[in-house]
């Protein structure tokens, strides 16, 4: 499932190509996908101009500027799904669910969201910049990892009493938002905390260890473009590397990079957890 850095991948992939450029046509294949298609998406959006592209969480959010207001149109890339841009676009697949047709001073190009399993979410948003973040879907995340008011001391701030596993606080998305499973499993062992520790018990000079190597953690994903594990591709079509350089992701019986102990997997709410038990403590 593409997770924060492969969505801010596809971001600043997207910028260039779609920034400033008026989409003049949608064409929508399929609308059921995780939530139903607006059956009026394409009138909707037709004629209105992308402005910018931001990321919250994991959702992207395309500013649509029409001569009045300005809408946003809301993707989830799901399990799945992804955002290609395609100068000239081949034939659309069983899987190609929606076209935006972008026009701009350079010529017209084709924005394509592709998703086999149709976990992902393309959503018509009608609310201005300043109460965005009342939407259903946005209200609840937590703080984004790269806003400066997010340290050690907000984990520490927002953990106490809670007996739940550290890892566990990491994937749900109320505390700091956008730390899945592949980053959640290589912060903690860049912090050298075991994902297993009660997240109450963690000191605050833990905390502030963890809340930098978060940062660290999925800075290093975005520049290497991300984690290619199954699906994911960027933009432009290119993979992603972090995963050949993980510490512990996905590496059960290998020996750490720092100590040689055999990384061990457990499981935790249904999802698969990697970590040295020499290391992490």
């Amino acid at each position: 499932m593409p997770e924060l850095p492969e969505v801010e991948v596809t971001r600043r992939g997207l910028l260039p190509h779609v920034t400033g450029r008026r989409i003049a046509a949608v064409a929508v294949r399929h609308h059921g996908l995780r939530w139903p298609v607006d059956a009026d998406l394409a009138t909707r959006l037709t004629g209105r101009v992308i402005g910018e592209v931001r990321r919250r969480g994991k959702y992207l959010l395309l500013a649509c500027q029409g001569p009045e207001d300005t809408g946003w149109l809301m993707i989830h890339l799901g399990m799945t799904g992804t955002l290609r841009i395609y100068p000239q676009a081949p034939e659309p697949g069983p899987h190609d669910h929606v076209d935006l047709l972008l026009e701009g001073a350079d010529g017209v190009s084709t924005l394509r969201f592709r998703d086999p399993r149709r976990f992902g979410a393309v959503l018509w948003v009608d609310l201005p910049d300043d109460a965005l973040d009342t939407h259903p879907l946005l209200a609840r995340l937590g703080i984004e990892p790269f806003d400066p008011a997010f340290g050690g001391r907000w984990l520490h701030k927002h953990t106490r009493g809670r007996q739940i596993a550290i890892k566990q606080v990491l994937l749900g998305g109320q505390v700091v938002v956008g730390v899945g499973n592949i980053y959640a499993s290589e912060s903690l062992f860049r912090a050298g905390i075991r994902p297993t520790t009660p997240a109450g018990r963690i000191s605050l000079a833990r905390y502030d260890r963890l809340a930098a190597e978060i940062r660290a953690t999925l800075g290093d994903a975005i520049t290497l473009g991300g984690s290619t594990l199954r699906d994911f591709i960027g933009s432009d079509g290119a993979s992603g590397y972090f995963q050949l350089r993980a510490f512990v992701y996905d590496r059960a019986g290998e020996p750490c990079r720092t100590c040689g102990t055999p990384i061990r997997q457990i499981v935790q709410g249904q999802r698969s957890t990697f970590y040295c038990p020499v290391c992490q403590r």
